[in-house]
């Protein structure tokens, strides 16, 4: 099974209660939107939007000008993002069942949302294709699971025990923007939920190798 297919059959159960279970990080989903600074009449990437939990906050960022662009490879998620879409009647949201690493959007992002997608974030053939569809200077803002220190020993099972019901490359939690991070300038992080979380932000260099 591949990592695709593995995290597929992970989310294939959770995608029902998905939002009820989201109810306790939306504090953080909010500050990391934030982090995007968005602005009337852009257009913003939500890379694995899931059940598009994030997109109604972040169409107030870019207004009915703007436009919201986002992608999940997980059906059972997907269907529930279309039928929220669809429900609210936002013609500016472009929502489609692709993976991250093959996705073709329709138009280059000015800013980048990756809110709890570590399996892209760990996976350069989907940071990479993201990144060829990003405009230079574009803000990016992320959230998500790490490893707490290392002095703090077995603490760390639980981060992994967090991650493995979502994820396939659970154990991959030192530092799981280091992808990201090494195309953008002023990456900057802090830990959130005790050291077990972050939220950082950086602005894309321009490099779409």
């Amino acid at each position: 099974m591949t990592d695709n297919e593995l995290s597929i059959e992970r989310y294939r159960s959770k995608a029902a209660g998905y939002d009820e279970s989201a109810e306790f990080t939306m504090p953080l989903r909010r500050r990391t939107i934030a982090l995007l600074k968005l602005q009337p009449g852009q257009t913003v990437l939500d890379v694995g939007a899931g059940t598009g939990l994030s997109y109604a906050l972040l169409r107030q960022g870019v207004g009915e000008q703007g436009q919201v662009l986002g992608f999940e490879q997980s059906p059972e998620m997907f269907a529930v993002g279309q039928q929220r879409v669809e429900k609210e009647g936002w013609a500016n949201v472009w929502h489609a069942h692709q993976p991250a690493e093959t996705v073709v959007m329709p138009g280059l992002a000015d800013a980048v949302l990756f809110n709890y997608t570590h399996d892209i974030c760990r996976t350069p053939e989907a940071v990479a294709n993201i990144f060829r569809q990003v405009k230079p200077g574009a803000r990016v803002a992320m959230a998500g699971i790490k490893f707490f220190p290392w002095w703090t020993g077995p603490l760390n099972l639980l981060a992994w025990l967090k991650n493995r019901p979502y994820n396939a490359k659970a154990a991959d939690l030192w530092s799981p923007w280091s992808l990201v991070a090494e195309r953008c300038d002023g990456f900057e992080w802090q830990s959130t939920q005790w050291g077990m979380g972050y939220i950082a932000s950086a602005t894309y260099r321009g490099d779409r190798s």
